[in-house]
């Protein structure tokens, strides 16, 4: 299949997730860092999704699944080990709602791929279902490849970017944004001297702000 690759803002939308167990954690775990109100509709379910219902970032329908448990919903994992409540989400869902089933054995409007998130900094890979454990090794890679420094890297680049859009035009303004991306400056952060960085750029900026 060919899927389209995209990232998608969900903060504060409603993403529900039909089943309690160890996947439907780890979709769970996937959805914090977008900030979704996630909903998780099951009779019961592992300790460490109960430790999050009782921290409430997220809510429990304590119940078996009903179609209106979908109202309102931008997303829709399925991801229970009983394949006719999984069929019957898919039979809820509506044509407006994506909805990803862990059993593949449906309708599949998304997959989720494996994520390397450094702040702003997201990097995926996929081998739409082919291999997972592909897909596993290659983020292993790139997890050593990017490490923490990336986040306050890619912060200090957008901060930087701002900065010169609003002081520069033309030619100059091309100019310094690809100097942004001078080896040097990656150096500095990964040794933890930002200063240096700042200083980078307020020699650049000069006179103008």
């Amino acid at each position: 299949m060919s899927y389209f690759p995209l990232l998608l803002n969900i903060e504060y939308k409603t993403v529900v997730v039909v089943g309690g167990g160890h996947v439907a954690r780890q979709k769970v775990e996937a959805l914090f860092p977008a900030k979704a109100n996630i909903i998780v509709v099951s009779p019961t379910m592992t300790e460490e999704l109960l430790a999050y219902v009782e921290r409430k970032e997220i809510t429990w329908k304590q119940k078996e699944f009903e179609p209106a448990d979908l109202d309102d919903a931008a997303l829709v994992f399925a991801v229970t080990n009983n394949q006719e409540v999984n069929d019957a989400v898919e039979e809820a869902t509506q044509h407006w709602q994506l909805l990803s089933r862990a059993d593949a054995k449906g309708r599949v409007d998304f997959i989720n791929p494996a994520v390397v998130r450094r702040g702003d900094f997201i990097v995926t890979v996929s081998t739409s279902g082919a291999s997972p454990r592909l897909t596993r090794q290659v983020k292993a890679q790139l997890a050593d490849q990017y490490g923490d420094f990336y986040e306050q890297y890619v912060a200090f680049l957008g901060q930087a970017r701002q900065r010169i859009l609003t002081t520069f035009d033309g030619d100059e303004k091309a100019q310094l944004l690809t100097q942004l991306l001078e080896p040097q400056l990656l150096e500095w952060v990964k040794e933890g001297r930002l200063d240096k960085c700042e200083e980078w750029l307020q020699q650049r900026l000069g006179d103008s702000q």
